[in-house]
């Protein structure tokens, strides 16, 4: 088997059928589909660095480098997209001091302490890379770890975890701003439901460019609520480097980011076996290249003053509504981003768009990786009569719909990464109980 797969073009695909991995549409339509792919993206990936006082164009610019190395381990034969971690956050800010407001001028030891998480991670890649390569696969072991219980859990809470985020970005702090944000969700529907071909494909960036365009008018026609400012767009240049810096190395600033490497394998572990069961591809031998190539890409980002990336949950969105599994969509979701990297105007573009679109947008996404979870326990047919299928389903919920953080000094192991894990150790503890029961 050849290291790249042998992309099939697909010319007529029926309405609603899946294109996998190795396919490949138009060229048209790949273009639209990687732009769709930046959009989903897109939010998170500015908003991370914004938090941190990173540059938001760094930040675009590395998740389409970081996608391209990520597309480069796996041998194009995992589709996913690389883009800001908000897993970081915490201990950026901790190490740094940074307040808000304006450019984190601490950004060095920041970034120093990224490039050695993502040294960690890799090292973690590694060894999960050769355990497979050792064992044929490696597929054998990890679905002993996560079969599809835990698995569809570990999913579902992605998304339930993301969703007091949406909400709080959809209920603003007006009326106006809610009833905004549901009217972009029913732009969306909109789009779902009753269009069809490829309108119906792209229905998350037509819902959103529907949404913008009537908040416009609302705003800034009907004068209902605060206007969009196009004049940061006007002012700004059409191509410019972005603000790059250099790390800095401190143990102190080390210690506190370094282990955010676990929350990072716990997110990419339930990303890569979210899109093996959607697209029916049997992905766990290419793990350890994922978390591999995730980690290098997190190291070059920080490198040049870039976020630590991770595969994006708002992307597996956009694929599970699709059905459009193509890596080579997120190679032109890569290129798009590189460009728009060096772009300040469409960084002002971004900063544009309102709240309560953004928002309901979110709402939407985050809800399809929720439902995306549930297909899991639906296809493969987990029998939740089973109290240890129950059990472990139920307690992994809770933990990632509540955030259950686990603090260990300076440490703080999230949400996500506590129901993964503890999904993975509960169902082992209750099935060796089931074995000593059986025997």
């Amino acid at each position: 088997m050849s290291y790249f797969p042998t992309w099939k073009r697909v010319d007529h695909a029926p309405e609603g059928a899946v294109i996998a991995p190795d396919e490949i549409l138009s060229w048209p339509r790949n273009v639209a589909m990687g732009a769709q792919h930046v959009v989903a993206m897109f939010g998170s990936t500015v908003l991370a660095p914004l938090l941190m006082g990173f540059d938001p164009n760094v930040a675009i610019l590395m998740s389409g480098i970081g996608t391209l190395i990520f597309f480069l381990f796996v041998g194009g034969r995992v589709p996913s997209y690389l883009g800001s971690s908000f897993a970081f956050i915490g201990g950026v800010v901790a190490v740094t001091g940074y307040a808000g407001g304006g450019a984190n001028l601490n950004i060095g030891v920041a970034l120093g302490a990224i490039i050695m998480c993502g040294l960690v991670y890799t090292l973690i890649g590694l060894v999960v890379w050769g355990a497979g390569a050792a064992s044929g696969g490696g597929s054998r072991w990890i679905e002993s770890l996560m079969p599809p219980v835990v698995t569809g859990a570990v999913v579902a809470v992605i998304g339930l975890n993301l969703a007091p985020i949406a909400v709080r970005g959809a209920m603003g702090t007006t009326t106006f701003e809610a009833a905004m944000a549901l009217v972009t969700i029913l732009c969306v529907g909109g789009v779902a439901v009753f269009t069809r071909g490829m309108v119906q494909r792209l229905l998350i960036l037509v819902g959103l460019i529907v949404a913008f365009v009537l908040y416009v008018l609302a705003t800034n026609v009907m004068g209902w609520g605060k206007p969009v400012d196009f004049s940061i767009v006007a002012n700004a240049a059409w191509l410019g480097l972005p603000t790059f810096s250099a790390p800095v190395f401190q143990f102190s600033a080390i210690s506190v980011i370094a282990p955010v490497a676990i929350i990072l394998v716990a997110e990419n572990l339930g990303h890569v076996k979210a899109v093996s069961a959607m697209t029916g591809r049997d992905l766990d031998r290419y793990m350890g290249r994922a978390f591999v190539g995730d980690g290098v890409a997190t190291m070059v980002s920080g490198a040049v003053g870039g976020t630590g990336v991770t595969t994006y949950a708002e992307n597996i969105g956009v694929m599970a509504v699709t059905r459009i599994y193509s890596s080579l969509v997120f190679v032109i979701a890569a290129l798009i981003a590189i460009v728009l990297g060096f772009s300040p105007k469409f960084g002002a573009l971004i900063q544009t768009i309102p709240q309560p679109v953004l928002g309901g947008m979110s709402i939407v996404v985050f809800g399809l990786i929720a439902i995306a979870g549930a297909r899991i326990w639906v296809v493969n047919k987990v029998d939740f009569s089973d109290n240890r299928n129950l059990i472990t389903a139920a307690v992994t919920l809770v933990l990632g719909a509540g955030d259950f953080t686990l603090k260990i000094g300076n440490f703080a192991l999230g949400g996500i990464g506590t129901a993964t894990f503890g999904a993975i150790i509960l169902y082992a503890l209750l099935r060796g109980r089931s074995a000593c029961n059986s025997a």
